[in-house]
């Protein structure tokens, strides 16, 4: 690998000479635990960073995005990429995620025991529909895709799994929000609601009368609101109280009726029911 300019030193400041008692938060001698927890969170928020970008990212765009100093950031992405969390290009100027978030992410998946019931179900849907469908989780204000399985139809295959979308902006995410009592969601949503496109729902109103819509008819839909030419129709997955997952079908705009939206989302509804009543009959909570 090519000489990447990070001077060699430490492991991420003070954590390598961290003690179970500071990790514990107690206070070490020479204020090690305050150093190791403050460098901890600044390579947790390094990760996160990349996480929300997909391209390669320099030392500058960094400071940039975290605000850390430059002599910080040079520690810190030296330690994460010598444990292969984050790789560098040829020059060693650039940086993103490395094997190890895969395998990280690969090993909740792994260990969700809902997965293997939402897979499963994403199947029998897609056989149903034709559409493509997707399984994913509130998060914030934002949902993660947990699941995806392509329509047989599609030009091409590309999973989302372990993307990030605003809530607010889809499907998904809207049927989620519905779930929420008003001092939660008002908890939960950003203060700024972005656009995605220019048909997403940024007025806060608008987005409460939308989703109390949403709760009386019992699953969500949005047209070019996540993305342009996109329809989508999302259930949610009521196994917890509030739920926190959902089902969705995404398709072509110009190509589905608002008589097949709704078709749709009477059998996503009843596909998520299914799903749940399973899931509870497992003990999973």
């Amino acid at each position: 690998m090519a000489d990447t300019g990070i001077p060699s030193g430490p492991v991420i400041g003070s954590a390598a000479s961290t003690n179970d008692a500071a990790l514990n938060g107690a206070d070490g001698a020479g204020g090690d635990s305050a150093a190791g927890v403050k460098s901890a969170r600044r390579a947790v928020e390094l990760l996160e960073a990349f996480g929300t970008n997909h391209s390669w990212l320099s030392l500058t765009d960094l400071h940039h995005h975290t605000g850390f100093p430059r002599s910080s950031l040079h520690g810190l992405l030296r330690t994460l990429r010598d444990v292969g969390w984050i790789e560098a290009d040829d020059a060693g100027t650039r940086f993103r995620l490395g094997v190890k978030a895969l395998i990280c992410g690969t090993a909740y998946l792994d260990r969700d025991p809902v997965m293997p019931y939402a897979t499963e179900a994403l199947e029998r849907l897609r056989e149903q529909i034709g559409y493509t469908c997707h399984f994913a989780r509130l998060n914030g204000p934002d949902i993660v895709y947990l699941q995806t399985r392509e329509s047989r139809t599609s030009a091409h295959l590309v999973s989302r799994v372990g993307r990030t979308l605003p809530a607010h902006a889809t499907a998904l995410g809207k049927v989620l929000l519905a779930e929420l009592a008003d001092d939660e969601l008002t908890a939960v949503l950003p203060k700024h609601l972005d656009a995605l496109t220019d048909l997403t729902i940024t007025d806060r109103e608008a987005l409460r009368s939308e989703l109390a819509f949403i709760r009386e008819r019992g699953y969500s839909t949005e047209r070019g609101q996540s993305s342009p030419n996109l329809a989508c129709v999302a259930a949610v997955v009521p196994y917890r109280i509030p739920g926190t997952d959902a089902m969705s079908c995404s398709m072509p705009d110009e190509r589905v009726t608002d008589a097949e939206l709704q078709r749709v989302g009477a059998l996503l509804r009843d596909v998520a029911e299914d799903l749940s009543q399973q899931l509870r009959r497992a003990g999973i909570r």
